[in-house]
């Protein structure tokens, strides 16, 4: 099975420094560098469908720009990428999601993914009038899901749940194709929900044991089930020619978070009530000593950003050694991001692709391998770090 990987629209704002934010903290001035706009963007979009990613993730919050409205605008301007868009059912009713999911499918040809995020933070969750506790958001998830997936099935839906009703429910027109759902979670509400309802589950960059132990524990409920799942991992990227390169880059990010702003954010993060943010935490413990917390997996980006926290920085064969790992646990998407995103993006795309691509782990979505070309030419070095 070919490997798929995403890159991401940074709708909060792009930099040479790291850009934090998200999990109810605001968006650092770094944000400021280069405006999300349209026009850049579409940019980092162009960028990423040339080099071979599938899609690309847009985040949902109060600290970025609207994930459906933005990729509507962006989905003009390319051809094939698809737009993997975060958001949080608790603000719109499920029958007019899948009816906007399926007028978005007709009008891109098919190239939406939808992620749901629930939302870990109740105090960003009732600036948008929701005042459900965390419980009671997993389970009217549960809900939404229900009363989606059965109005894509072509289903007339009646519900009269705990949190969510809707009464004689349909779509006039069908989504085609369905777009797929990715969901994230590590509480034990959260595996209840993937297991019964998604495609994709995704976990933040965790070690390769952490990672391991939940596609176990996700696996085994989605068998209870009768289901079986991919799993997808959301990481940052620091890829360059060599490991000293990539970890002077590493360096310089570092160097760029004043103490302020690392106690800044951190403050705000220690109250999310998200399982997965209080893991994110836990790999540094709010200290700049000890990042490298597996070879070539930096936990310095969760310094100052909320959410996805690591990196996995090293040369290219080294970062390409780092998902062959990942994907013998069984994680077949990655979803990819760095600093800034556009420049970024070559760099993994031309450094490490290819190294992927010699592996037989990948192969560009719209440039299959030809005979005159075989993939299997270019070489590939393994791991030289420690």
């Amino acid at each position: 099975m070919s490997l798929t990987f995403h890159w991401f629209l940074p709708t909060n704002g792009d930099s040479r420094h790291v850009v934090g934010g998200g999990h109810g903290t605001p968006v650092t001035a770094a944000g400021g560098d280069r405006p999300p706009s349209v026009g850049y963007l579409t940019q980092i979009a162009r960028a990423a469908e040339d080099l071979g990613f599938t899609g690309a993730l847009t985040p949902t919050g109060a600290w970025c720009e609207d994930a459906w409205l933005t990729t509507a605008m962006v989905s003009r301007h390319t051809e094939r990428l698809k737009f993997l868009v975060a958001f949080r059912p608790g603000f719109v009713s499920p029958t007019l999601a899948a009816q906007m999911a399926s007028t978005y499918q007709r009008q891109t040809g098919g190239r939406l993914l939808l992620n749901v995020v629930t939302g870990g933070e109740s105090h960003e969750q009732r600036a948008y009038g929701d005042f459900l506790d965390k419980e009671a958001r997993y389970a009217r998830t549960g809900e939404f899901l229900s009363v989606v997936r059965g109005l894509w099935d072509g289903k007339t839906v009646d519900l009269a749940g705990e949190h969510l009703r809707v009464e004689d429910a349909t779509l006039a027109r069908l989504p085609d194709p369905v777009p797929e759902v990715y969901f994230g979670g590590s509480s034990p509400i959260a595996g209840q929900i993937a297991a019964r309802h998604v495609d994709v589950y995704l976990t933040w960059g965790e070690p390769p044991a952490q990672v391991a132990e939940k596609i176990a524990w996700i696996r085994a409920l989605a068998a209870e089930q009768g289901r079986t799942l991919r799993f997808g991992i959301r990481l940052h990227v620091i890829t360059r020619d060599t490991s000293e390169q990539a970890w002077a880059e590493a360096r310089r990010l570092l160097d760029g978070f004043s103490p302020e702003t690392v106690r800044a954010v951190q403050s705000g993060l220690a109250r999310s009530e998200s399982e997965g943010q209080k893991r994110m935490l836990a790999l540094h413990g709010g200290s700049r000593d000890g990042l490298e917390i597996h070879p070539n997996l930096w936990a310095g980006i969760g310094l100052v950003r909320g959410g996805a926290g690591t990196a996995l920085v090293g040369s290219h064969a080294e970062v390409a050694e780092r998902i062959a790992e990942y994907h013998r646990l069984g994680i077949d998407e990655f979803v990819l991001s760095g600093y800034p995103h556009l420049e970024e993006a070559y760099w993994f795309g031309e450094g490490v692709l290819p190294l992927l691509r010699a592996r037989g782990l990948w192969s560009h979505p719209a440039r299959p391998a030809t005979a005159a070309q075989p993939a299997a030419q270019v070489p590939f070095a393994g791991s030289g770090s420690a």
